[in-house]
């Protein structure tokens, strides 16, 4: 039986990134333009990247709950549903997203904004554009306040184990969930606090990206907050934060992106920092950076897309392998680079 190939979410971190949220037009023109989209994707990352195959250009499609039901009969992913809003000390805000394409090559900006650009093309007056962020890498994998990014990432097997669907929703399985928040950071207020106290709210050593010891950690640590456990043992998600700015303006900040098998893990990791565990013990972090946007979709596999026709109609699920779906054969390397070959060749491995 055919294998079930994922998108590129594991695709690894980049030094540089487009991260493109777009609504759809009202009418079955813009849906029939989506549709299309979805079954030339594929074709049109390979052709960009065969332009420098060293670049690793990837791209990963997510799409939002009220645009699945305009695009697609039959199941729903089972956890696909609008971004919630988190109101406590500080707000997770909702917004509009009904398409997510997030783009990524090794170090060259050039290839991610020709494969947007290609993209924005083929949606020419089906979409409105409500959030365009151009990333790129700071240093050695710094954020913008200076502390690297990532560092707690899965590695190895496990990301695709941290990301991709299996049984537990066997028609998407393959697929991923995927929410994205823009934080705008107050780097100047950041500045002034002492270093000591900016490792207390971050849990790291800044200069040696060394976690501080569990017994010198404060309670309301990022990485406290943010670390997730099931039935007592601790679950990943994988982040691919990347820095923005303008310097003119002085907006910048860290586009957030953390994708996982079930949103439920991210909405956790969210309400500890913007609730607070216990209630009240909230990420001090949001003291100095804003969340601006906040959307979640869902990510299908390539196969997916690759079956979509332009007219709608219920999709056929290819069947699952009976062996993980982390191991399924893929068109894309471990490290987002692309395999040359016919639009169903499938080679290499996530």
């Amino acid at each position: 039986m055919p294998s079930i190939v994922s998108q590129p979410v594991a695709a690894g971190l980049t030094r540089s990134a487009i991260f493109l949220v777009v609504t759809i037009s009202p009418g079955s023109g813009p849906e029939l333009a989506v549709r299309a989209l979805c079954a030339e994707l594929s074709s049109l990352l390979r052709a960009v990247g065969f332009r420098d195959l060293e670049g690793n250009l990837s791209c990963v499609m997510g799409i939002g709950s009220q645009a699945w039901d305009r695009l697609f009969d039959g199941p729903r992913p089972r956890e696909l549903h609008p971004f919630r809003e988190i109101r406590g000390v500080h707000h997770a805000v909702s917004t509009p997203g009904d398409l997510l394409f997030h783009i990524r090559a090794a170090s060259r900006m050039d290839l991610c904004f020709e494969l947007a650009r290609q993209i924005m093309a083929r949606l020419d007056g089906a979409v409105t554009t409500v959030d365009e962020v151009h990333g790129f890498g700071y240093f050695d994998d710094r954020d913008l306040i200076g502390f690297v990014d990532g560092t707690e990432n899965p590695a190895g097997p496990d990301p695709a184990a941290a990301t991709l669907i299996g049984d537990e929703d066997a028609a998407f399985a393959g697929g991923s969930y995927v929410i994205v928040q823009k934080y705008l950071h107050d780097i100047a207020r950041w500045d002034k606090v002492p270093v000591e106290e900016q490792e207390n709210i971050v849990g790291r050593y800044k200069l040696s990206d060394i976690e501080q010891p569990d017994a010198l950690k404060k309670p309301y640590a990022h990485n406290v907050l943010t670390s997730i456990t099931e039935d007592g043992e601790p679950v990943d998600i994988l982040r691919v934060n990347m820095p923005f700015g303008q310097a003119g303006t002085g907006e910048a900040g860290t586009y957030f992106i953390g994708y996982s098998r079930t949103a439920r893990r991210i909405e956790r990791m969210l309400e500890n920092m913007f609730v607070g565990s216990p209630p009240g013990n909230y990420d001090r972090l949001l003291d100095f950076s804003c969340a601006v946007t906040g959307s979640l979709f869902f990510v299908p596999s390539a196969t997916f897309l690759d079956g979509v026709a332009p007219e709608k109609a219920e999709m056929e699920q290819a069947p699952a392998t009976s062996g993980p779906v982390a191991s399924a054969p893929s068109r894309f390397s471990g490290d987002g680079s692309l395999g040359i070959g016919s639009l169903k060749e499938e080679a290499g491995h996530e």
